[in-house]
């Protein structure tokens, strides 16, 4: 029987927008021996819920056993692994790039004309280029300003909706405490 073939897969989960949710997702998949390669964490349109898309480094079918895992925590609401149907996914990556001769900054001119990527700032020795797209595409453009110079960079992670009426939402509301008893003034 051949091996599963492993891939990235993008998982997304609705959560309560709690203190502590965080580390209970990172620790399960401490716990399943599972690397994250990106992890973008956010609000959703409902203040009471947020939304996390965790790529992760899987077998299709560890990816159904991650998402079956991330249900058995309290405060996960809704999970899917969006990677197995249409989706749109995007990362972002602003990269510090030197800039301090001419040919340097025509070369990095003329990479960003050929990639979805701008110049948000530039100064006499570095500039600044912001990039947004697919995370494959992300990385080409690194790969093609390396030569120029990379002095600083960050890049958010993947975050991924999927295409058309594939809505991940839910209806949610969080419990609200009863009050038990009445209250008893005493003077």
């Amino acid at each position: 029987m051949a091996e599963p073939v492993s891939k990235n897969h993008i998982v997304s989960a609705l959560v309560e927008n709690k203190p502590g949710v965080l580390n209970r997702v990172a620790s399960l998949f401490r716990r399943r021996n599972f690397n994250i390669n990106s992890l973008t964490v956010g609000r959703t349109h409902r203040p009471h819920i947020s939304r996390m898309t965790i790529t992760v480094d899987a077998t299709r079918q560890d990816a159904r056993r991650i998402q079956a895992n991330l249900y058995k925590l309290i405060n996960v609401i809704r999970v899917e692994v969006v990677s197995n149907e249409p989706h749109v996914s995007r990362d972002l990556a602003l990269i510090k790039v030197r800039s301090d001769d001419a040919d340097s900054r025509n070369q990095l001119t003329e990479l960003c004309e050929r990639f979805p990527a701008r110049i948000v700032d530039i100064g006499p020795k570095v500039a600044i280029v912001e990039i947004t797209a697919q995370e494959d595409l992300v990385q080409a453009f690194i790969n093609a300003v390396e030569p120029i110079g990379i002095v600083e960079m960050v890049r958010t992670g993947v975050v991924a909706m999927g295409r058309g009426v594939r809505i991940l939402d839910t209806d949610y509301e969080p419990a609200v405490p009863q009050p038990s008893g009445s209250i008893q003034h005493v003077y």
